[in-house]
């Protein structure tokens, strides 16, 4: 009996779009030997959607049009098991039901990649592709993840993260960032990803038009010294917090200081169909020594456990020129088209790797089951509420 696979994609994020591209390039490349798959579209507003038309790419030319023709559909956890179901249902006739056994969340950013879609999934008993919540959570917030990777001996640049009471004195917080980086600087969104509200500043005027540009998207900001003379190298990584392997390394072409949401995904769309981050101009392996790729390799693992993660992601590094000193930038937790250009110089093709995924998500599945997560009590036969204490002693 074929397992089936709920592949889902777009959400809430100002990554929906690129979300839609990695999706329909997942759906389109699953191995239907062995997976029923059901690709269901997220709207900009999470609801869900289900159709011969959702793994459509062309579909999404006219979203309004695709919606009308498509069955909205939630996720219900009954009697052991996960079901898609119409919503709302139909007072007369059939009412579909789709069974599910695996989550595959192929989506990008805020709301959804962050572990509040993690969240609902665990919450509903799916099992589901990727990082848990807490990986999700971490790998997505830039400040706390360098926290952690200090402690696990990755070298990581310093920063400041700057909060909305920081940016209500704005003067104080530009006269904070000169004394402690001086310039360039290079402004984030805490967790955003895509190169989304990213900017190096190299003055003041610079610097406070970056950060209210930043402050456009998230309710903090990270401000860190900016590389002048960067190179930024990327690797791949697939496995969980117990194994895991790295992918060849790549060196992504930019056009201005760091590689942006253009140059990610818009100057690539002409002609490149529905390739998104494989599109990217890139190259592939990386024209890097040795020796560096294998401390490439090596950190990125290590990072990569170091978060708890799992399934593939995508770590970003940078190089200083000047110092030939290495740096984590950041991880994707769920890698825009999943990284699968990274795995096939290995000799491991975009099925295979998809395949990896699925068969990760049920590896801890089996893992969870065997833990405890409830704990038999009387303690509600002598509660009473007769007195002003609570329950907790």
């Amino acid at each position: 009996m074929k397992t089936k696979v709920a592949l889902i994609f777009g959400g809430k994020s100002v990554e929906h779009e690129v979300s839609v591209i990695s999706g329909i390039q997942a759906f389109m490349n699953m191995d239907t030997d062995r997976y029923d798959v059901i690709p269901v579209y997220m709207t900009k507003s999470n609801e869900m959607y289900v159709g011969d038309d959702i793994g459509k790419i062309e579909s999404y030319k006219d979203i309004d049009a695709l919606i009308k023709r498509s069955e909205r559909v939630i996720m219900i956890g009954t009697g052991g098991q996960v079901k898609l179901v119409r919503f709302p249902a139909k007072r007369f006739g059939k009412n579909p039901e789709y069974e599910i056994d695996v989550a595959f969340p192929v989506v990008h950013g805020t709301n959804v990649e962050d572990g509040a879609f993690q969240g609902y999934l665990k919450t509903i008993g799916i099992p589901f592709v990727g990082c848990d919540v807490t990986a999700s959570a971490v790998g997505m917030d830039k400040f706390i993840m360098k926290s952690i990777l200090k402690d696990a001996g990755v070298p990581v640049l310093d920063a400041r993260q700057y909060t909305l009471s920081d940016y209500a004195e704005t003067d104080t917080l530009l006269n904070d960032v000169e004394k402690v980086f001086g310039y360039p600087v290079i402004v984030k969104p805490v967790n955003l990803g895509s190169s989304v509200g990213i900017a190096v500043a190299k003055d003041r005027a610079e610097l406070s038009n970056a950060i209210d540009d930043a402050f456009k998207y998230a309710t903090k900001v990270l401000v860190e010294h900016a590389i002048t003379r960067l190179r930024e190298i990327n690797c791949s990584v697939l496995g969980d917090e117990n194994e895991a392997e790295a992918s060849e390394c790549e060196e992504p072409m930019h056009t201005e200081d760091i590689l942006s949401y253009e140059d990610k995904y818009v100057s690539n769309a002409k002609g490149s169909g529905q390739k998104g981050m494989a599109s990217v101009a890139r190259k592939i392996p990386a024209e890097i020594p040795d020796e560096r790729r294998e401390e490439v390799r090596e950190l990125a693992v290590r990072s990569f456990k170091a978060l708890g993660c799992n399934g593939v992601s995508r770590i970003d590094f940078m190089i200083d020129e000047e110092s030939d000193k290495l740096y984590f930038n950041e991880i994707n937790t769920i890698p825009g088209s999943l990284s699968f250009y990274l795995w096939e110089p290995l000799g491991v093709p975009y099925k295979e790797l998809l395949t990896r995924m699925v068969e990760l998500a049920l590896k801890r599945n089996r893992t969870e089951k065997n833990l405890t997560f409830t704990f038999d009590t009387n303690i509600l036969n002598s509660a009473s509420f007769g007195g002003n204490k609570g329950g907790k002693m």
